[in-house]
């Protein structure tokens, strides 16, 4: 179902956005994890500017499946795992960006 309410403040957007990453980390059982929701956003920008726009959700995808299979494997915590495949990502970007 589509969201139909009136035009939300950024705050608002803001809030929604918090309690919908909470609702659905609940929702999968990973309540500890600690997501940066502005490095996921930004990342997601970046791909859809450098790339082409369908790659944000590609991205960040990836990004959570590579950052979930190293904190399973023990080479480091959830959150120094997203944070490092998120770096990683902007690197690839970076750097098909500069060969382009």
């Amino acid at each position: 179902m589509e969201n139909t309410s009136p035009e939300l403040t950024q705050e608002q957007k803001d809030r929604v956005l918090r309690e919908w990453s909470r609702e659905l980390l609940d929702r999968f059982e990973l309540e500890d994890v600690d997501l940066d929701i502005d490095a996921l956003l930004g990342l997601a920008g970046v791909a859809a500017h450098q790339v082409i726009r369908p790659a944000a959700p590609l991205t960040t995808f990836v990004v959570g499946l590579a950052a979930g299979m190293a904190a399973a494997s023990g080479q480091t915590t959830v959150d120094n795992a997203i944070s490092s495949a998120v770096k990683h990502a902007r690197s690839i970007i970076k750097s098909r960006s500069e060969t382009a």
